[in-house]
């Protein structure tokens, strides 16, 4: 049975952890999640790339040795999944002997076919980029984009991948692929970028300027281009006699930001497979980016937001929910530290949290702290089932179609239904009431509120399993190992004891919020009044 694969994009470990950083790993964690809980065998791999100039200089500049540099740098990659809640099965670097080995394998198999040559080259080199420039890459007005730093002239005798060769194969391939990239629109990009002829590639750098990569086999004196080395770590994870192992390989989806879509992840990749021999990945998912005020995220703009200041403040399931809430995968989203609050207010605390709350101090109230059986339904019962089941009949399609924004807000206007429920059925004002039929009612509403609370708890396990696991401690139940079958309108509920009470999104601490992170505390959502 293949598993499904999914990848991230390694992170650069040149800088700390970023926005862009966690909204990658939280999606594709999200994905992960879902399709775990869809009954496949999902493998998950994530890390760092950790060769390449701009490492070397900043571990001079540190005065460490590379390796050491790139030991303290990815240890906050791991603390970023781990404190994201990030399910990964694996976590590579591209200074694991693993990795470098698949790379020197590949590399010489290229060179042993003809796939690679030696040349002389004068060009333009960006060295924020690492990568060559060509006349075409410059603006108008004939200066270089601000994306790549310092370009010097350089002249020098590389190793070359006949990139060139395999250019009609790839725009033949898009076109029998459609669905290749993840929006589809993307692929048009692609499609554009390769009606202008390819240069091959220079996948070496000479020791003498270049320390920290890996040694090319055939030729020691070089060491490999970081992005023919970055790209491998796909394939080394899973590498298995000479291939990638087929329980994993062709890859479901390589999740990654738009900036690396082309060429490195639809130009390169794809030709470095069909040249080795190797299918192709089934997908590219390119995520778009967050935004501040319009303007792209980034240390160097000082407009970088701190993930972890965040997930400190709020908590991981309220921080992942509001990245995947708010951005439609494959587009921009704008961040705004004063909208997180109010998603963090209205959604989690006053609209969830309230909900939970309520559901279990009026169970323990009037139910004994056992959640009793329905007994009738009248018309407030029948809407919210019918609401229920048309939540249900989207929620599958959208999450198939990576539309996991649309799923949650389908969700929380399920959570809103159930609040509204509450305050028709009144149960504070049934338990006054000697009405034997109002007992009924109220027995009823309290089986209600439960078991819609169950129901929205399961469609927001994947963005926010901590809480869904929270709720049904709460509700003193256990879910079945089948999540599909949790999905129904269920009686599952009757006669569990619930806890008496249960805080998910309380107010933080008071603490100054580090630079970008939210300044402002939300505030504690008022219990509404209960007769």
């Amino acid at each position: 049975m293949k598993s499904f694969y999914l990848t991230t994009a390694i992170d650069y470990v040149n800088g700390s952890p970023h926005l862009g950083h966690a909204y990658e790993k939280v999606l594709t964690d999200v994905i992960a999640r879902y399709r775990r809980l869809m009954g496949d065998q999902v493998h998950f791999l994530t890390g760092v790339d950790e060769h390449g100039q701009k490492v070397q200089m900043s571990a001079r500049k540190k005065g460490i040795d590379p390796q050491q540099f790139c030991d303290e740098t990815s240890l906050e990659f791991r603390a970023l999944c781990t404190k994201l809640n990030i399910s990964n099965d694996d976590f590579i670097r591209t200074t694991e002997t693993r990795h470098k080995a698949v790379v020197r394998e590949l590399l010489q198999r290229l060179f042993d076919k003809g796939e690679i040559y030696r040349a002389e080259y004068k060009g333009f080199y960006s060295t924020r980029q690492e990568q060559f420039l060509q006349e075409k890459d410059r603006l108008p007005d004939g200066s270089w984009p601000e994306i790549y730093g310092e370009v010097t002239e350089i002249t020098e005798s590389n190793y070359f991948f006949r990139l060139k060769n395999y250019q009609e194969w790839l725009i033949g391939y898009l076109q029998e692929h459609e669905n290749f990239v993840f929006p589809r629109y993307r692929q048009k990009q692609v499609v554009e970028f390769l009606k202008e002829p390819l240069n091959d590639l220079c996948i070496s750098r000479p020791r003498e300027r270049l320390e920290w990569g890996i040694p090319l086999p055939f030729d020691e004196k070089y060491v490999t281009y970081v992005w023919f080395d970055a790209l491998i770590n796909y394939i080394s994870a899973i590498w298995k006699d000479g291939a990638p192992d087929p329980r994993f390989w062709p890859v479901d989806f390589h999740v990654i930001g738009k900036d690396i879509l082309v060429p490195p992840h639809a130009v390169y990749w794809p030709i470095m497979l069909k040249a080795c021999g190797i299918e192709p990945p089934k997908a590219l998912l390119a995520h778009g980016w967050w935004l501040q005020s319009g303007a792209k995220m980034s240390k160097s703009t000082g407009n970088a937001v701190n993930p972890l200041d965040l997930v400190g403040q709020f908590g991981a399931d309220a921080f992942r929910y509001y990245l995947i809430r708010e951005m439609n995968v494959g587009q921009d989203s704008d961040f705004s530290a004063e909208h997180f609050v109010i998603r963090y207010n209205s959604d989690l605390a006053n609209d969830l949290g309230n909900l939970v709350n309520r559901t279990l101090n009026m169970t323990n109230r009037f139910g004994g702290g056992v959640i009793p059986a329905a007994e009738v339904e009248e018309e407030p019962e029948k809407e919210l089932k019918d609401l229920w089941a048309k939540t249900q009949a989207e929620y599958t399609p959208l999450c198939e179609g990576l539309q996991f924004h649309s799923a949650l807000e389908r969700t929380f206007v399920f959570v809103k239904a159930i609040n509204a429920y509450i305050e028709k059925r009144a149960p504070w004002k049934l338990g006054k009431s000697t009405e034997a039929a109002d007992q009924a009612r109220l027995r009823t509403s309290l089986a209600t509120m439960a078991e819609s609370l169950r129901l929205a708890a399961t469609f927001i396990q994947p963005v926010m399993p901590g809480t869904t696991e929270k709720i049904h401690a709460a509700l003193g139940y256990k879910a079945g190992a089948v999540w599909r079958d949790e999905h129904p309108w269920s009686t599952k509920l009757d006669g569990c004891k619930v806890e008496q009470g249960l805080v998910l999104f309380p107010r933080p601490e008071p603490a100054a919020p580090a630079a970008g992170a939210a300044p402002a505390q939300p505030k504690q959502p008022k219990q509404p009044k209960q007769g």
